[in-house]
């Protein structure tokens, strides 16, 4: 089943159950998805889902740093619990080891020695990896590689 067609169900499955919560991030995620088909005219891919996910991810995660910062820890548990939601729609995150593996090979494959091959190295990594780790991680990763 795509993963456009599961959400659908979930939010169909959420609103049945009367859970409000799990509903709201749900629909949150639709109206994601939906204003990007809408602006962009396109059919979404599964690929195409999973990159909303990750931004959507990556705006919770910023939003609990701040919220815990600012003593709101109110919001910052509803923030989480959306972070919880969206998560259970990634694939299986890759272990520390398989990220370096595929970093290591990528450095390998391009053939880079240096800061500038950077790009390169990212360019190829980012459709293997992508949903499955976190790229600042990757990234950060390949730095470390690249610098010394």
């Amino acid at each position: 089943m795509p993963l456009k067609a599961q959400i659908t169900e979930d939010m169909k499955a959420a609103m049945r159950a009367k859970d409000a919560p799990r509903l709201s991030a749900i629909r949150l995620l639709l109206a994601a998805m939906k204003q990007r088909e809408v602006d962009e005219r396109i059919e979404l891919s599964d690929a195409d889902v999973l990159a909303i996910i990750e931004k959507m991810l990556k705006q919770r995660r910023d939003s609990v740093a701040q919220y815990e910062a600012g003593g709101r820890q109110d919001l910052a548990d509803i923030e989480k619990f959306e972070i919880g939601v969206l998560t259970g729609y990634m694939p299986q995150q890759l272990s520390e080891a398989e990220i370096a593996a595929e970093a290591a090979a990528a450095v390998m494959a391009v053939g880079a020695k240096a800061m500038q091959d950077m790009g390169k190295v990212m360019a190829l990594l980012k459709p293997k990896l992508a949903g499955r780790a976190d790229m600042a991680k990757v990234s950060a990763l390949v730095k470390a590689k690249l610098g010394s």
